[in-house]
């Protein structure tokens, strides 16, 4: 791994502000998803270092929390600069253990320090309130507070930009952290850990759990009581486990989980926009976002030209080793990946749905796959109601609003949504009628530090991002002062 600062490769667990061992001396192998070699071994940490991370951060909560907004958020400022001067090695890190190309992986980091960025500034806005007295001895005051201790679980598609997205507003708003990253893709994590300790974090407000003992350490993140707060991104069933474990203890929750996003192009649209609106939300990181489209529904009217159009963009989509020139699409994680997308191509076509174009393995053989259009998919195939998390368009025929909102609908999940129409009276009432947290109109990429990242439904709830984000790790007290009138 040819990087400019070798700092920035870790391979210990890190706790207390210092890099160190698993208890027990284990450690598992990270690889590289584009060729399947060996990239390091990182520490396989467990319940005993988690529990010892927690405490940390406990301790350390106590000095963090009573700086003042300015202080902390110059320490974010720091970071985020320290992000920004190493980006082309964090992004060359990202894509090693991750396998996006690496000009996406660049702008991962540019959107993951973006959130640093933000909350460094909103760190001196916790506003609270004065409201005014029932009775008129009495002065009411709402203050906002830091929680305390909060786990973070993050996943592999996004291991720098999932992470900073949590812990920039909660270390913004007075919190400590614990963080474990997805066992594919840690060395992300360890990576900013390091560009943490160099902004000048105090000991234990930053912590870092790498292990290929998820459920282990998931357990004590969501147990212990000293953790008030846990936030995860990842699977719906994980985060329902995750979500009754935190029960126990009435920790505050945030989940962000799967999606199904719908992507609908009404026969008004500018075809060639959504085109490339549909390619950039469905192929980015070769399908595997929890935004990504995951249905295309397109009006009959404009069906077929839809489908030229499309067909003739999509098989230009070059594949390969996310560090090659012009690569748009790399590989899938692991080889439970591609089978799960075989499974619903097979399925899909076994009941009716027409291969377009590619549908199968690629070429280049380990975990590719070729970028591929399903059309005439229905809504009896197991991929309508199934987060495909691969690089395959299932294209479906509708005939009017009402049809295809029932259709977009049709799912337990409420993420992310898109349509393209130019009609403002039809704008207004499919965006409306849409049981989804984001709507994207006349556009296929919503995300960004600025505005509430997050679904409704079975994705779960809590938002990241914006000045909604800081909510999410604060507390309301409320004071009720009883003063002497004249």
């Amino acid at each position: 791994m040819q990087l400019k600062n070798n700092n920035l490769l870790q391979q210990q667990a890190f706790i207390n502000g210092e890099f160190v061992d698993a208890k027990n001396g284990n450690t598992f192998n990270i690889t590289n998803p584009s060729t399947g070699g060996f990239l390091t071994r990182v520490a396989d940490c467990g319940a005993e270092e988690t529990e010892a991370a927690v405490l940390f951060a406990s301790v350390a909560f106590q000095e963090w929390k009573e700086l003042t907004g300015i202080e902390r958020g110059r320490i974010l400022r720091r970071w985020y600069e320290l992000m920004m001067d190493n980006i082309d090695d964090l992004a060359t890190i990202l894509t090693l253990e991750q396998g996006k190309p690496w000009s996406e992986a660049k702008g991962e980091i540019k959107y993951g320090a973006s959130f640093v960025e933000w909350f460094a500034e909103e760190a001196k806005r916790v506003y609270g309130d004065t409201i005014p007295g029932h009775q008129r001895d009495k002065r009411i005051i709402v203050l906002k507070q830091p929680i305390g201790v909060v786990a973070a679980i993050t996943p592999w598609n996004f291991p720098n930009a999932m992470i900073t997205r949590k812990v920039a507003p909660a270390l913004a708003a007075g919190c400590t952290c614990v963080i474990k990253p997805a066992e594919a893709t840690p060395l992300s994590a360890l990576a900013i850990a390091q560009l943490a300790r160099e902004a000048g974090f105090p000991p234990g407000v930053l912590n870092i759990i790498p292990t290929n003992k998820a459920a282990e350490v998931g357990k004590v993140l969501s147990t212990h009581p000293i953790v008030k707060k846990l936030s995860f991104t990842g699977s719906t069933p994980v985060g329902k486990l995750l979500m009754k474990q935190c029960a126990d203890t009435v920790k505050k929750v945030s989940l962000e989980l799967g999606g199904n996003a719908p992507f609908i192009v009404f026969a008004d649209a500018d075809l060639d926009a959504a085109v490339d609106g549909a390619i950039a939300s469905k192929y980015r990181n070769a399908g595997q976002t929890c935004v990504c489209a995951n249905r295309l529904f397109v009006q009959e009217d404009v069906y077929d030209l839809f489908l030229q159009k499309y067909k003739a963009k999509v098989a230009y989509l070059k594949v390969g080793d996310g560090m090659e020139e012009d690569v748009v699409i790399g590989p899938l994680i692991n080889e439970k990946a591609v089978k799960k997308v075989e499974h619903l191509l097979e399925d899909a076509v076994s009941k009716g749905a027409k291969k377009l174009l590619g549908g199968g393995r690629h070429e280049l053989g380990g975990t590719f796959y070729e970028p591929t259009i399903l059309a005439d998919v229905a809504v009896t195939m197991d991929i309508h109601q199934t987060e495909i998390f691969g690089p395959i368009s299932p294209v479906y025929s509708f005939s009017d609003a009402d049809d295809v909102i029932n259709m977009a609908n049709d799912t337990p999940f409420g993420l992310a949504a898109y349509f393209y129409g130019k009609n403002i009276d039809l704008i207004f009432k499919v965006a409306e009628a849409l049981e989804y947290g984001m709507v994207g109109i006349n556009t296929g990429m919503i995300s960004t530090t600025v505005a509430p990242f997050g679904g409704i439904k079975e994705s779960g709830f809590g938002r990241e991002g914006s000045k909604y984000g800081m909510e999410e790790y604060l507390v309301k007290k409320y004071l009720c002062l009883q003063v002497e009138t004249n």
